[in-house]
């Protein structure tokens, strides 16, 4: 059987990458097709040797953000008759390809097309472009939406990477999927015998959504020392925000957060995330979380046994959070062997005998 994978577009490494890194591992054979490619962005998948590019990649200085609107017309000018299984890791719009009437799709979701579907991701999208251009783009989202139904279609069977995206594809796009969480490299991380446990920690983007300004008001309020790692839009404004038991450190190298994994108290996971895997490193890390109780943290969390869910987004209920955190005790190396459970080894055998099992049926059932 040959077998094609197939993803969004491949500008900057995050999660869907790392996806499509294991799948490249699983069947290194198989060419992978995106709309746009850039290698020099993507050093972390190392060298792929054959990536199929559309007629996008070829426009000069072009961000695909600017090109999301013609994506669609992209992703179906793909050839991929000569495949008899199709492998997409989609947010976007890889799941629309075409493919021949007898070859099997399976589509491993991150989310359905956020823009199209989350009114708060498209207004906030809408905000960086020109008042004039918002009418318009209004109703171009709408063509989009309709579009992106019908792709979803396509598709024989979806992998869900949390349950909470499994309740999205279903309330959106009305298709049942299968969940396997996105693959953590949990060799990289290690409990220590000895943590210093004498600050809390916060990792990632710093962007709305993730919630670090709730981090701030809350630990200016609490007084106790916490570091904050990561970039973006929101640096200054954190920066301007934090107290002097706040340290906000920006950018740091893979030995830096390693360590601090390692000797945090806990970890701090405010954010509502499809599929969260920096809680899971730290996790593996050995150290307890403390997380917002909703999206991928249901999956991932034992309340009271991996670290402490709270309910709502307010200086309060992290508050509370915090403070029963300190009153209860962690089982570093029970936290460390549940990490474990998301090693990329084992998402890649859940992915090859999701994909043998799946074409054993799609053979019966198209014969």
């Amino acid at each position: 059987m040959k077998i094609a994978i197939v993803t969004d577009w491949l500008t900057n490494y995050g999660g869907a990458e790392s996806v499509i890194s294991a799948f490249h591992d699983l069947f290194p054979d198989a060419p992978i097709y995106t709309t746009m490619y850039k290698p020099e962005k993507m050093r972390e998948l190392g060298k792929l040797k054959n990536v199929k590019t559309t007629w996008l990649n070829k426009i000069p200085f072009v961000k695909h953000q600017w090109m999301l609107s013609l994506m669609p017309t992209a992703v179906e000018m793909m050839d991929l008759s000569d495949y008899d299984i199709v492998l997409s890791s989609c947010h976007s719009v890889s799941k629309g390809v075409i493919t021949k009437p007898d070859a099997l799709h399976i589509s491993y979701c991150h989310t359905p097309m956020r823009y199209a579907w989350e009114s708060w991701d498209f207004e906030t999208r809408l905000k960086k472009f020109p008042r004039i251009l918002h009418k318009s783009i209004r109703k171009q989202i709408k063509v989009i939406r309709e579009w992106d139904y019908c792709a979803a279609q396509r598709v024989d069977q979806y992998i869900a990477n949390s349950s909470h995206i499994g309740n999205q594809i279903k309330k959106y796009y009305k298709r049942n999927s299968d969940v396997i969480y996105p693959p953590v490299h949990t060799e990289k991380f290690k409990p220590i015998s000895n943590p210093t446990e004498d600050f809390y920690l916060a990792v990632g983007r710093l962007i709305p959504y993730k919630k670090f300004d709730l981090i701030v008001q809350t630990f200016n309020k609490l007084k106790k020392p916490v570091k904050i790692v990561g970039t973006g839009p929101q640096l200054e404004k954190i920066k301007d925000m934090a107290k002097d038991n706040v340290e906000v450190l920006g950018y740091v190298d893979d030995k830096k957060l390693i360590d601090l994994y390692a000797n945090c108290k806990a970890f701090l996971f405010p954010q509502l995330e499809d599929a969260g895997i920096v809680p899971l490193e730290a996790m593996a890390a050995g150290r307890p979380v403390i997380a917002l109780n909703r999206g991928g943290s249901l999956d991932t969390m034992i309340d009271g046994k991996t670290g402490v869910l709270f309910k709502e987004q307010t200086v309060k209920s992290l508050s509370d959070a915090i403070k029963k955190f300190e009153k209860m005790k962690f089982d570093p190396k029970f936290i460390r062997k549940h990490a474990e459970k998301y090693d990329v080894e084992i998402f890649k055998e859940k992915i090859k005998d999701y994909v043998e099992k799946e074409w054993e049926k799609f053979n019966l059932t198209f014969k």
